[in-house]
C-alpha cells in the first residue's frame, strides 16, 4: 500500500509531495547526501534504494509533485497543475522551486541495527611523545618545590 507523504526542499521550503510504500521510515531530508546512502532518482525504483535524489521543482515522474513555498491544501489556489503558480512565488519566471539537488534518506539497517549516518569522532595525536597532559612551566622550581 502506498500514500503521499509531504517534505520542504531545505534550500527553498517548497513542499515536495511524494508517493511511496508505506513501510518505509524516514531518517532526514537534507541538502547533501549521507556517506554510505544508496540513492535513487524518482524515476527509478527509489523504494529498493536507501533514499531518494530529489531537484527541487524538476521531476517528471507520476509519483512527485511539487507545490509553492506556504501552498495550504483545499484553500481554493490549486487548479491542478503543479508547474505554475504567480510570479510572487517563483521570481516571474512561473516555476516552482529553487533546481537545487536535495536528498531523502530512508532509516538503514545493519545486522538488524538502525545505522547512525553521522561520522564518529576521529582523535589525533597531537603531541606525539606520550605525553598526557600539559607540560610545567620552564625554569627553576618555586618555594617549597612547587
Amino acid at each position: 500500500m502506498s500514500f503521499t507523504v509531504t517534505y520542504y526542499c531545505p534550500h527553498c521550503e517548497t513542499l515536495i509531495e511524494l508517493e511511496r510504500d508505506e513501510y518505509l521510515a524516514d531518517k532526514t531530508v537534507t541538502p547533501y547526501p549521507l556517506e554510505g546512502w544508496e540513492y535513487a532518482t524518482p524515476d527509478d525504483a527509489y523504494e529498493n534504494a536507501d533514499g531518494v535524489k530529489l531537484v527541487c521543482g524538476e521531476s517528471d515522474a507520476p509519483s512527485v509533485t511539487f507545490r509553492p513555498k506556504g501552498w495550504i491544501p483545499g484553500d481554493g489556489s490549486d487548479d491542478g497543475d503543479e508547474d505554475t503558480e504567480g510570479p510572487e512565488e517563483s521570481g516571474g519566471d512561473g516555476r516552482i522551486g529553487c533546481g537545487r539537488t536535495f536528498y531523502l534518506s530512508y532509516v538503514k539497517y545493519a545486522d538488524g541495527e538502525e545505522l547512525d549516518p553521522r561520522r564518529r569522532s576521529e582523535f589525533v595525536d597531537i603531541a606525539g611523545d606520550g605525553r598526557t597532559g600539559p607540560r610545567g612551566p620552564a625554569g627553576p622550581p618555586g618555594p617549597g618545590g612547587f
